[in-house]
C-alpha cells in the first residue's frame, strides 16, 4: 500500500506540474478545418489481413468495409452483404445494390470479395491465414454474388467474414496496402509522414492523426486547441483534471477491451497451475482500478465481457481475489525458492509503465520479484509475437466472437496460425472448442489461466467544445470519425 501511495504522490506532483503549465497561458481555438486526433501510438500495419494491434484495427474499419460486422450483443450482422445458408458447407453472399465503390473508384465486385479471401492462401505469415483453412472454394456467381464453400460445416462461419475487402486487381499487382490504404469504407487515406490524414468520402472533412506517445502532453495539446481530440490511453487524474475544464466536453462508458497477463508455457516455472494460480492472487484488481483507472471499468475474469451473449448463462466464474500469503502459500507448494524472480515486459506508454510499477510492489508481499522491462512498441509488440517474453501485459480490443478462445489458446494457434503466443496447449480445451462448448471452454479457461485476467477498462472520449457526433464506444472503436463534425 505503501509502495502504492509513493506512486500515485509521485504522479500527482508530475501532474501538478503540467497542469500549471496549463494555466499560464490562454488556449487557442484551432482554426483549421482539419480535425486533429492525438492518439498514444501509431497505426502497425493497415493492410486488414495482417494488422493486429489495436490502432490499425481501429483505422482499418473506417478505411475498409467488411462483409460482416456485429450488433449490439456480439452476433454478426449483414455490413456489406447479406448471406443465406445454402447447406451446411455453403454460404451464398450478396452484395449491397448501392455499396460503395473503392477509393480509387473502381467498383467493388464478388471479385474483389474472393480476391481477398482467395489472397489468404499465400499470406503464410498472416495471423488470419489459418481462420480460413476450412475454406474449399470460394465461386463468383456474378458481380454481386458470392459463394464460399467449405470443408466441414461451419454455422459460425459468416461471423469470421470481417477482414476489409480489397481491390483484385491491387492484390494481383501486390499493392502495399499496409502504408497506403485502398478501401471503401467512410474515409479514404491522403497521406502518412509526420501523421496519418484521412478524408471523409461523403463530405471531404480532412481527419489528421498524430501519435504523441505522453499522456500530459496530450492534454496540453487538446487545452491548447493544437488537437481536437483525444480517447482512451489517460491516467484517471488527467481524466477528471479535463472534466473540470470548460473548453472541454469528456464523455465516459463501461468497456469491453480485456487487459490481461500473458504467460510463456515454454518457461518451466509457469507451466505449474499452482505458480499461475500465484500470479493471479498476487494482484489486487480492485485496488489499481481504484487508483489508477477511470471511472467505469470493472474487474475481469473471461475474455469476452458478461453481457456477451455467450455468456448471459454462465455461472460465476472462479474468483482470483487478491490473497498474498495465499499466493506465498502456493508457491511454496510448486517447490519453488522464494521470491519468484520473473521478467514482465511493456511498451513505454506511461499509464502502462505505471500498472506494471503497481504490479511489481503488489507482487513483493506475494514472495515474487517482477522485473519491469519497458520497451518502445515497435520491439515490444515484435517480442510478445515472437515468443519471446516470460510475462507480458496487453489488451484484446474488439473482440467479438467466442473464436477468440481458439485463437488464443488452441493448440494449432501458435504464430504464425493464430494469437497462441504463449504457446498454451491443452487437449481438453481443444476438444471444447471443437464441441463449440463456450462455457466449458470459458470454466476450463478460468481454471487453467493461460492468461491471467485483469480487467475491463472503461472508456472514454475528450474533445474540444464544438466537436460533435462523436462518442466513446465500449470496444474504444474510432467508427464515428465518420460522422464526427467540428463547428468553427
Amino acid at each position: 500500500m505503501k509502495a502504492l501511495n509513493v506512486l500515485a504522490q509521485f504522479c500527482l506532483v508530475i501532474l501538478g506540474l503540467s497542469i500549471s503549465s496549463c494555466t499560464q497561458q490562454t488556449p487557442s481555438v484551432s482554426v483549421s478545418k482539419e480535425i486533429v486526433f492525438a492518439i498514444g501510438q501509431m497505426p502497425l500495419n493497415l493492410d486488414p489481413r495482417y494488422a493486429t494491434d489495436a490502432a490499425s484495427e481501429r483505422v482499418n474499419r473506417v478505411v475498409y468495409q467488411s462483409l460482416v460486422d456485429y450488433d449490439a450483443q456480439s452476433k454478426p450482422a449483414p455490413s456489406l452483404a447479406n448471406w443465406v445458408e445454402v447447406s451446411p458447407t455453403v454460404y451464398r453472399f450478396t452484395l449491397n445494390k448501392n455499396r460503395a465503390s473503392f477509393h480509387n473508384q473502381a467498383s467493388l465486385t464478388a471479385d474483389d470479395v474472393k480476391a481477398t479471401y482467395d489472397s489468404f492462401v499465400n499470406l503464410k505469415d498472416s495471423p488470419n491465414t489459418a481462420e480460413f483453412a476450412n475454406v474449399k472454394n470460394i465461386t463468383v456467381v456474378d458481380n454481386d454474388t458470392v459463394e464460399f464453400q467449405l470443408n466441414q460445416a461451419d454455422k459460425h462461419f459468416p461471423a469470421k467474414l470481417i477482414i476489409g475487402i480489397l481491390p483484385a486487381k491491387l492484390i494481383a499487382e501486390n499493392y502495399d496496402f499496409s502504408h497506403a490504404p485502398i478501401g471503401s469504407g467512410a474515409l479514404k487515406f491522403v497521406a502518412w509522414q509526420n501523421k496519418l490524414t484521412l478524408q471523409r468520402v461523403n463530405d471531404g472533412q480532412k481527419i489528421s492523426l498524430i501519435e504523441v506517445k505522453d499522456p500530459t502532453v496530450r492534454v496540453l495539446k487538446l487545452l491548447h486547441g493544437e488537437v481536437d481530440l483525444l480517447q482512451g490511453e489517460l491516467p484517471p487524474e488527467l481524466v477528471k483534471y479535463l472534466q473540470t475544464k470548460p473548453e472541454v466536453i469528456v464523455k465516459t462508458s463501461i468497456g469491453a477491451n480485456f487487459s490481461y497477463l500473458g504467460l510463456n508455457f515454454k518457461d518451466p516455472a509457469l507451466q505449474n497451475i499452482k505458480v499461475r494460480q500465484a500470479i493471479a492472487h498476487a494482484i489486487d484488481r480492485k485496488q489499481i482500478i481504484a487508483k489508477a483507472m477511470i471511472e467505469h471499468s470493472r474487474e475481469a475474469d473471461m475474455i469476452l465481457p458478461p453481457e456477451h451473449y455467450t455468456n448471459q448463462e454462465n455461472e460465476a466464474s472462479p474468483s482470483n481475489d487478491y490473497n498474498p500469503a495465499l499466493a506465498k502459500q502456493l508457491l511454496q507448494e510448486a517447490g519453488v525458492k522464494l521470491p519468484l524472480k520473473l521478467v514482465y515486459k511493456t511498451s513505454t506508454d506511461a499509464q502502462r509503465v505505471r500498472f506494471a510499477t503497481i504490479l511489481q510492489a503488489q507482487m513483493t508481499k506475494a514472495g515474487i520479484d517482477l522485473e519491469i522491462r519497458s520497451l518502445d512498441w515497435g520491439t515490444f509488440f515484435a517480442d510478445v509475437k515472437q515468443g519471446n517474453f516470460q510475462l507480458y501485459g496487453l489488451t484484446w480490443v474488439g473482440i467479438k466472437t467466442p473464436e477468440i478462445y481458439r485463437k488464443a489458446f488452441g493448440s494449432q494457434s501458435i504464430p504464425p496460425n493464430g494469437f497462441n503466443r504463449g504457446r498454451y496447449a491443452d487437449a481438453e480445451l481443444d476438444a471444447l472448442i471443437t464441441e463449440e462448448n463456450w462455457q466449458g471452454a470459458t470454466a476450463r479457461i478460468s481454471q487453467q489461466l493461460p492468461y491471467v485476467p485483469l480487467w475491463y477498462e472503461g472508456q472514454f472520449a475528450a474533445m474540444r467544445k464544438g466537436i460533435s457526433n462523436y462518442n466513446a464506444k465500449l470496444d474504444g472503436n474510432w467508427d464515428d470519425l465518420g460522422t464526427i463534425s467540428y463547428a468553427h
